[in-house]
C-alpha cells in the first residue's frame, strides 16, 4: 500500500511536537481509509480549523508566521527552542531575533516557567557583554521571545571554523570579556551556571556577548540531587555531583575550561559517555602538557589551573579579584604589543 500523501506532514506534525506520536499513530488508519488529515485533526486532536490552516501555511512552524514580524531565516536550533532572524514591523524595521519555545514545551508548566523567566532576566539585565532582551510574547499557541539580534558567531562555531586553537591574547581578552559580563551577572545574585563556547557570541568587531540564560539562577540554589545542570564538558565538580548550591565559583570553573578550550583546542576532559566526563571532572586532576610548551605563558597556565581547581576554595573567590589580575596581563600583553611594532599601532 502506498503511502498517503498527507503521512510526511503528520510525522512532521509529530517531530516538531503539536502532536504525540500515539495520537499520530490512532489517526493513521482513518487516513489510509480515505479520511482527511485536517477534518480527522479537527474531530480527533480537538484541533480548530483556523489552527490547522496555520500550520499547514507554515509547515508545522518550520516557517513561523508572527503578528508584527517579517521572519527572514533561521539561526539555529536548541534542546528547547529555535532561532529565527527576523524584522520588526512595528519598530522602524529593527532587526531582532526571535527565540520561539518548542510547542511541546509550551505545554509542559516548568519549561515555560523557565523559559518566560529567561526572556524577563536578557529584559531586565542591561549589560554590553549579555544579549539584550526586549521582552515575551504570544501568538496562539506560539510563545517567543524577542531578542537583540546578533551578527557573528559562537566561539564554538570559530573553532570549528579555524580547526586550530585561539591565539593567547585573542581568548584572553574575549574570557576577560565574558567575566565582565558574569560580573554583571554576579551583582544581581545569579549565576550563569552554563558557561561555555556554544554560549558566547563574537561579533565582527571583536565583541563578546554572553548568550542563554536558561539555567541561570539565584546564587546558592540548590541542584536536585540526582542530576547535575549545565553541560558536562564545561561543569564545575560541586555541579557534577548534583545536589550542591552552584555560587559564581561554579561560573569560575565553567570559564576557565572554557579558556582551556580556546587556547589548547580541545576540550580538559576527553568528551564521551556524560557520566564519565562528570566523573572526570570530580576525581581526576587537569592534564594540560601542552601549556608547558613553547606558545604559551606562565600566565595563561596559572589561569587554567586556579580557575579549574578541584576544590572551589581554591579558585578565585570574586569576580573582582579575577578581573584584577586578568586585566593586568591583558594590558600587559597590549603594551609589549604596542612597544613591539614601534609605535605603529593607533595610526590612522
Amino acid at each position: 500500500m502506498s503511502a498517503h500523501p498527507d503521512e510526511g506532514f503528520l510525522a512532521l506534525l509529530v517531530q516538531r511536537g503539536h502532536l504525540e506520536l500515539d495520537q499520530a499513530r490512532g489517526l493513521l488508519p482513518s487516513l489510509r481509509d480515505g479520511g482527511s488529515l485536517d477534518a480527522l485533526l479537527v474531530e480527533h486532536a480537538g484541533w480548530t480549523e483556523d489552527k490547522v490552516r496555520l500550520l499547514r501555511r507554515t509547515r508545522a512552524g518550520e516557517q513561523p508566521l508572527l503578528p508584527g514580524y517579517e521572519v527572514l531565516g533561521r539561526l539555529g536550533v536548541g534542546g528547547t527552542a529555535e532561532v529565527f532572524r527576523a524584522r520588526d514591523k512595528r519598530d522602524g524595521g529593527r532587526t531582532v531575533a526571535l527565540k520561539i519555545l518548542d510547542a511541546r514545551l509550551v505545554r509542559d508548566p516548568r519549561a515555560l516557567r523557565s523559559f518566560v523567566r529567561e526572556a524577563k532576566m536578557l529584559t531586565e539585565l542591561s549589560h554590553p557583554g549579555l544579549c539584550q532582551g526586549h521582552g515575551i510574547k504570544k501568538a496562539g499557541e506560539t510563545v517567543f521571545a524577542v531578542l537583540e539580534w546578533i551578527e557573528g558567531q559562537t566561539l564554538l562555531e570559530l573553532l570549528e571554523e579555524r580547526s586550530q586553537p585561539l591565539p593567547e591574547s585573542q581568548a584572553l581578552e574575549i574570557v576577560l570579556q565574558v567575566a565582565e559580563a558574569l560580573a554583571h551577572l554576579g551583582a544581581a545574585g545569579l549565576v550563569h551556571r552554563d558557561v561555555k563556547p556554544g554560549n558566547v557570541m563574537l561579533t565582527p568587531r571583536g565583541e563578546v556577548k554572553l548568550i542563554d540564560l536558561g539555567f541561570c539562577a539565584p546564587a546558592g540554589e540548590q541542584t536536585a540531587a540526582d542530576s547535575a545542570t549545565g553541560t558536562a564538558e564545561y561543569l564545575a565538580p560541586e555541579q557534577a555531583v548534583g545536589g550542591g548550591a552552584a555560587d559564581l565559583r561554579s561560573d569560575v570553573y565553567s570559564l576557565g575550561a572554557t579558556l582551556f578550550q580556546l587556547t589548547i583546542g580541545r576540550l580538559p576532559f576527553e568528551p564521551g559517555e556524560d557520566d564519565d566526563v562528570l566523573r572526570q571532572h570530580v576525581m581526576e586532576r587537569l592534564s594540560s602538557p601542552e601549556l608547558k610548551g613553547r606558545g604559551h605563558s606562565a600566565h595563561l597556565r596559572y589561569f587554567i589551573e586556579k580557575m579549574m581547581a578541584k576544590d572551589a576554595d581554591l579558585r578565585y573567590q570574586s569576580w573582582e579579584e579575577l578581573l584584577e589580575d586578568m586585566r593586568a596581563q591583558v594590558e600587559g600583553a597590549r603594551r609589549a604589543d604596542f612597544k613591539g611594532d614601534g609605535g605603529r599601532r593607533g595610526r590612522g
